[in-house]
């Protein structure tokens, strides 16, 4: 199983962690199986941007981005070219750092 690094964020993983999920599952249910609760206003349905992480290293193992996801990532806070919605980036078998943004572009936290 891949393993999953996670820079610290003060307030989703304040010391990081490392994490494994099965080949398949998106970046977002891998945090969120592993008690990581990033946002993901939209139940992960490709419609908002709380969910966006930075992928540092295995970028390219990830699948391709389909055009709903590049849209969407126009207006995610802080968007860089390894940026991906961690609903929409599967797993495959390679290894990856991610770090998730400091803000999103949501003014009111969800409760999920």
């Amino acid at each position: 199983m891949p393993v999953i690094k996670i820079l610290p964020h003060p307030e989703y993983c304040p010391n990081g962690a490392d994490i494994t999920a099965p080949a398949g599952t998106s970046i977002c249910e891998a945090l969120l199986d592993h008690h990581i609760n990033i946002e993901h206003a939209c139940d992960m349905s490709a419609a908002c941007t709380t969910c966006h992480v930075v992928v540092r290293e295995g970028f390219k193992s990830l699948g391709e981005m389909e055009e709903t996801e590049e849209d969407l990532l126009d207006r995610a806070w802080g968007l860089e070219p390894n940026s991906r919605l961690s609903c929409q980036a599967f797993l495959a078998k390679s290894d990856l750092v991610i770090e998730i943004p400091r803000y999103t572009i949501n003014h009111a936290k969800e409760n999920h």
